[in-house]
């Protein structure tokens, strides 16, 4: 590290502290050429991986577009608001711990069935009939199958 107003690169360290927040170190230097002293601060840079959507084609993660494909989902359904922010959560420490720098769009849709069909049956077969793009009445008819043996399962 240089010193900002001397560019000198002998810094000494006179203080570490956990910032106000608590998501930072922040550390009190002094240049030993120019004798001035300054503050940094060292945080966590996490970053979340690109999704790579059907056509090849790169974008960043989006956490708004993945609340409104939950949102609508789960519309008109009796599930707290909370329980969406825990479900968008989950999916994207997912995403950060699976240390990845790219991941397909169909591993974000089946993060986002795998939540639904905890959350509410009925929005995992909204969901899925459009995600799965179903073709006719026995497509639903299996994933309703699936869906209720899943909950005899937790019964």
């Amino acid at each position: 590290m240089k010193c900002p107003f001397c560019q000198h690169d002998e810094i000494h360290v006179l203080d570490t502290r956990v910032s106000e927040e608590g998501d930072a170190i922040k550390r009190r230097r002094r240049c030993g050429k120019c004798d001035k002293r300054f503050t940094t601060y060292e945080r966590i840079e996490l970053s979340m991986p690109f999704v790579v959507k059907k056509n090849g084609s790169r974008t960043e993660y989006a956490e708004a577009k993945l609340r409104g494909s939950l949102m609508l989902a789960l519309r008109k359904r009796p599930v707290a608001a909370a329980a969406v922010d825990d479900a968008v959560k989950a999916i994207a420490e997912k995403l950060l711990t699976s240390g990845k720098r790219e991941v397909d769009s169909n591993h974000i849709g089946e993060l986002v069935m795998a939540e639904l069909k905890r959350l509410d049956k009925v929005a995992y077969i909204r969901f899925a009939s459009v995600y799965k793009n179903f073709e006719d009445l026995a497509e639903f008819q299996d994933a309703i199958e699936e869906a209720g043996q899943e909950r005899k399962r937790q019964e």
